[in-house]
């Protein structure tokens, strides 16, 4: 079967694969519970590969993904984590505090498989193409990249739990990376102790999904 379109000018997915890709990224849930198992290397590796194909401005592929394996560094990053979820909190009060305790936020104990994203500011790739004016891009490559990842994860039926609630310089000392690079993320990645299609925050009361606004001019 021919899978061109026009021409050739493109790709076509038929509308089975559009429906599955629609529940894939509905599907993807910021999982913070996770069951015991390992994941296998060639899992985590294939992911990688992936996220590599994710768009980059001018091709510069700043993305470092940075596998946590030591144990003395998660303890670091726990560390971390508690440190600055405790200062957090202090920006709430009230019921809000209260909900806030509540809250599951990471899954650093639990999750078998732990990446660092980074976005290497210093990058000769790409030779400055598109990031001359507007150098953030290189960060916006590296979420584009993380995204992907997490899409990919998901499709191989794991879940994965983005942890923002960390002193990036803290982190990036723990985990000796070069200064040019900047923290984006930290992924917890294993298999989900549970599934929900209504994110963790929605159910728990704290913040309901909003339509996406769309504005025309």
């Amino acid at each position: 079967m021919d899978d061109r379109v026009g021409g050739g000018r493109g790709r076509l997915f038929g509308a089975a694969f559009q429906a599955e890709f629609a529940e894939l990224v509905a599907w993807r849930r910021d999982v913070r519970r996770f069951r015991a198992g390992p994941v296998p290397d060639s899992t985590l590796e294939r992911l990688f590969e992936l996220a590599a194909l994710a768009p980059s401005v001018g091709n510069c592929q700043p993305t470092r993904f940075v596998t946590v394996d030591d144990e003395a560094r998660r303890a670091a990053v726990r560390a971390n984590f508690e440190a600055a979820n405790a200062e957090a909190l202090g920006a709430y009060a009230g019921e809000r505090a209260k909900l806030y305790v509540s809250l599951k936020l990471e899954g650093l104990k639990e999750a078998a498989a732990q990446v660092a994203v980074f976005c290497d500011e210093a990058t000769g790739q790409g030779h400055g193409l598109g990031a001359r004016t507007m150098p953030e891009t290189r960060r916006y490559s590296t979420v584009c990249a993380l995204h992907t990842f997490w899409l990919a994860a998901r499709a191989h039926g794991l879940g994965v739990g983005w942890v923002s609630i960390l002193d990036p310089s803290r982190l990036a000392e723990t985990l000796e990376v070069p200064s040019a690079w900047t923290f984006i993320a930290y992924l917890c990645v294993g298999w989900p102790e549970e599934e929900h299609l209504t994110p963790d925050l929605e159910r728990a009361g704290w913040q309901t999904r909003l339509p996406h606004p769309v504005l025309q001019r």
